[in-house]
């Protein structure tokens, strides 16, 4: 059964609240498969049954509502990689990226259009992105078995963050080419946290 909204939607009284979110959802589900310069302000506009005058009354421009759905799409990525406490911590890094891997598959027409299309060159676009990257950076750091005032903290983070930007463009090639199995590509992302860790507490740690 299909989950796509209904473009035949018919108009709703709604909240303002309740409408500016009707209209990031049905933006992000446009994303799933469009480039963000792609996504119709009228489209999403008759999916909500209102003018494409009024969704101007909720987002001041063009640029304001695909911030908005990005946002919301930065949320979902990161709700969907929240980590398990309940397993170690390899089997923890193991289920997040299988998890980011199945996001970006499902999504892959915004992920490598967010990242490396014509949208990707925009200062608010680029600290939305870099927000979601930093947010992952703490998530590990977070976990990591070392102390936040010991002397390698800094040179983890920057080895965290210098890994994030390796998950990110092996993932863009494999989106693209696929050249090795999915689950050989998560295997190569989760090994290589632990070669790139600068401490060797974490890394004997994550191999556990």
């Amino acid at each position: 059964m299909s989950t796509r909204p209904d473009s035949r939607a018919k108009r709703v009284r709604l909240s303002p609240g309740e409408r500016r979110e009707q209209l990031i959802t049905l933006g992000a589900h446009m994303l799933r498969d469009r480039a963000l310069e792609d996504i119709s302000i009228s489209e999403i506009a008759e999916q909500a049954g209102i003018s494409r005058g009024l969704l101007f009354h909720y987002f001041p421009t063009k640029q304001d509502f695909h911030l908005a759905i990005v946002h919301h799409a930065n949320a979902e990525l990161l709700a969907r990689t929240t980590p398990d406490p309940t397993l170690s911590l390899f089997d923890m890094l193991h289920d997040a990226i299988e998890r980011y891997i199945a996001y970006v598959t499902e999504n892959r027409t915004s992920y490598l259009a967010l990242l490396r299309g014509p949208a990707s060159a925009s200062p608010e676009l680029v600290a939305l992105v870099n927000a979601t990257r930093m947010a992952l950076v703490d998530r590990i750091l977070a976990e990591a078995p070392i102390p936040t005032d010991d002397p390698d903290r800094p040179r983890l983070a920057l080895a965290v963050r210098g890994w994030i930007a390796f998950v990110e463009e092996t993932t863009l090639t494999w989106l693209r080419e696929e050249p090795i199995p999915r689950d050989t590509l998560v295997e190569m992302l989760v090994t290589s946290l632990p070669a790139l860790a600068l401490n060797a507490d974490l890394a004997a740690a994550l191999q556990q």
